[in-house]
């Protein structure tokens, strides 16, 4: 049986990601959201979160990890995001293995992974699909989000590899800043030349 293309799509902080991804499911593609698979793990009762409170005392409560207090435990300290990772992300990896082994009959999978060339996780993917937008765009999205800063912004994005690498890397990319029809209307491009080259 032929295997699913899978598709990795990926995107600094602010770039229309997840609306892409909804696009793509939209279209009959299964997505797998891996921050949405996090934030199972460390929901109320989720799996990881007594290695996170083992780790780092004090970041988790009834309702799960605490993910501002977690946030803040682990803010500009590399080892100890380092720390972190090596917690979450091997969580993460099992739940997309399961992911693909229950959809091995779609003809393509998109793998929404944010941190997919910082992570080096390219190599797992056939082909990589990158969102941007114009900096100025991604800068008003990012602000307008609850208990965001310009601090905290320059730091996340000092932690991902700038946009124009990431376009310079992927094999296609979507411009989220433009209107959503036209956006939408590049996704159904992108999907039936992808799904022509499978037949």
């Amino acid at each position: 049986m032929k295997k699913p293309m899978i598709i990795g799509l990926t995107g600094s902080i602010g770039m229309g990601k997840s609306a892409v991804a909804v696009m793509f499911a939209d279209e009959g593609v299964p997505v797998f959201d891996a921050d949405a698979a996090v934030h199972d793990l460390q929901k109320a009762g989720g799996t990881l979160v007594p290695a996170i409170e083992l780790a780092f005392p004090g970041t988790t409560g009834v309702d799960g990890v605490d993910r501002q207090a977690l946030g803040a435990a682990v803010f500009g300290d590399r080892d100890r995001l380092a720390l972190l990772e090596s917690i979450i992300h091997p969580a993460v990896a099992e739940r997309r293995k399961a992911f693909l082994t229950s959809h091995q009959d779609a003809d393509m999978i998109l793998f929404d992974i944010p941190l997919l060339f910082e992570k080096r996780g390219q190599a797992g993917v056939d082909t990589v699909v990158v969102v941007s937008a114009p900096a100025p765009v991604q800068r008003e999205r990012v602000l307008a989000r609850p208990n965001m800063t310009p601090d905290k912004f320059e730091h996340i994005l000092a932690l991902q590899m700038n946009d124009a690498d990431k376009r310079a890397r992927a094999d296609h990319v979507i411009d989220t800043g433009k209107d959503i029809h036209e956006t939408r209307a590049d996704v159904r491009a992108l999907i039936k030349m992808l799904r022509a080259g499978l037949a």
